[in-house]
């Protein structure tokens, strides 16, 4: 089993890279004010990897667009989640179990998609 965390980070590397090109909102609506990661380099997933993620990301945004955002603005633009509970005016406690069940989606489709 992997570390979806570990997974999501390097796949949000791969996102923000200007390789990828995938066209994710370099910051997430909302997120504006908030910097994003620097120009330090980030260990990134491979292109098959990337957009394999990217699909179920995609599904996630359909199907829980807060969680989707928070994805993006976690690990695309690289806001720390006590800066999104900031923002969002809750706890990090919630954003912390929006993240897990953002995770958990992302990994159940992933799992569905590889089996078939």
């Amino acid at each position: 089993m992997r570390d979806m965390y570990e997974v999501m980070d390097m796949w949000g590397a791969w996102a923000a890279s200007e390789h990828s090109g995938v066209d994710w909102q370099p910051i997430a609506a909302g997120f504006k004010g908030i910097l994003p990661h620097g120009k330090r380099s980030r260990l990134q997933c491979g292109d098959d990897e990337g957009i394999l993620i990217d699909g179920c990301v995609a599904r996630l945004r359909k199907y829980r667009p807060e969680e989707h955002e928070l994805i993006i603005a976690h690990f695309v633009a690289g806001v720390s989640l006590r800066k999104i509970a900031k923002k969002r005016k809750c706890s990090d406690g919630t954003i912390r179990k929006d993240m897990q069940l953002a995770l958990g989606f992302v990994e159940g489709v992933m799992s569905l998609t590889m089996c078939r």
